[in-house]
């Protein structure tokens, strides 16, 4: 069992059911798909625990109802929710628009800025991984580098995720790549990346280092839902390392968890990988 922090958000998901893939212009149907318990500290942090690891996620929520909800429905899936703050007001709802492809848009308000306390102690942790906005990500992550695994997911914007592994999607790269993936990538995450991933979906992955480029091909897979399946492939990746497996067999771990996250109608983790992780 590995101890693995995660500095990710913990979202409530409201789902709206299109009729139809969304264009500019457009007139849709939707059924109302209710709540579910969604954002990257759920949706990585629960396959984790699946496979037998302690989880820990750092993130911040309102002090209101449903703040007591999001953190009910994650202490009920293992996740250890001890460093998870609240703030004054309302936690807003994430809008997930689904289209009957398993496309999904997310529609969210601007975050609050959470600022992270004074790292914690990191002798005690094996895997580090950051999907969030909140100041000071970057200092934690300049600190915990010597000690554990850091992977961290490209941001928005072009703040620093010093890192020794970065994970991105094509459609992250999109028109902010002008020089060579891995100096994009080094500049970014600094002198101790490792490797630079970038995933695209049913066409696979690709890994970068300073001295390779391999495809990594996906698992196939009938997809139902694509909310998640980046964290759950960041979730997977995360167990073959602390695993001890290579960086190739474990993005191939991380193909299989991504696999069974868009097979399901859930933000979170289906059944099947639950049944993969514990036959």
């Amino acid at each position: 069992m590995a101890n693995i922090l995660l500095v990710a958000n913990l979202n409530c998901d409201r789902i709206f059911n299109l009729n139809k893939p969304l264009k500019t212009g457009g007139r849709f149907h939707y059924k109302d798909g209710g709540q579910r318990l969604g954002g990257g500290g759920a949706n990585t942090g629960i396959g984790l625990v699946w496979a037998g690891h302690q989880v820990t996620l750092v993130t911040e929520v309102g002090r209101d109802d449903v703040g007591d909800w999001l953190l009910a429905e994650a202490s009920t899936q293992g996740i250890n929710c001890s460093l998870i703050q609240r703030r004054a007001g309302a936690t807003n709802e994430m809008l997930l628009m689904m289209t009957p492809d398993g496309e999904r848009t997310i529609i969210r308000p601007e975050r609050p800025i959470f600022e992270l306390p004074i790292p914690p102690n990191w002798q005690t942790v094996d895997a580090f991984y950051i999907n969030s906005s909140s100041e000071g990500a970057a200092s934690w992550a300049k600190t915990a580098i010597e000690h554990c695994w850091v992977v961290a997911q490209l941001a928005k914007d072009e703040r620093a995720r010093p890192c020794h592994i970065l994970l991105a999607s094509l459609s992250d790269m999109q028109g902010r790549c002008e020089v060579p993936p891995w100096q994009f990538a080094r500049s970014i995450a600094g002198e101790s990346l490792q490797y630079f991933i970038v995933t695209d979906g049913e066409n696979g992955a690709t890994l970068y280092s300073e001295k390779q480029q391999q495809l990594v091909a996906a698992l196939p897979s009938r997809v139902v839902d694509t909310t998640g399946a980046g964290d759950a492939y960041a979730a997977g990746l995360i167990n073959g390392l602390v695993n001890k497996l290579t960086i190739i067999e474990s993005m191939q771990e991380a193909s299989i968890w991504s696999s069974h996250a868009v097979a399901c109608e859930s933000s979170i983790p289906g059944k099947g990988l639950k049944a993969y992780l514990t036959p």
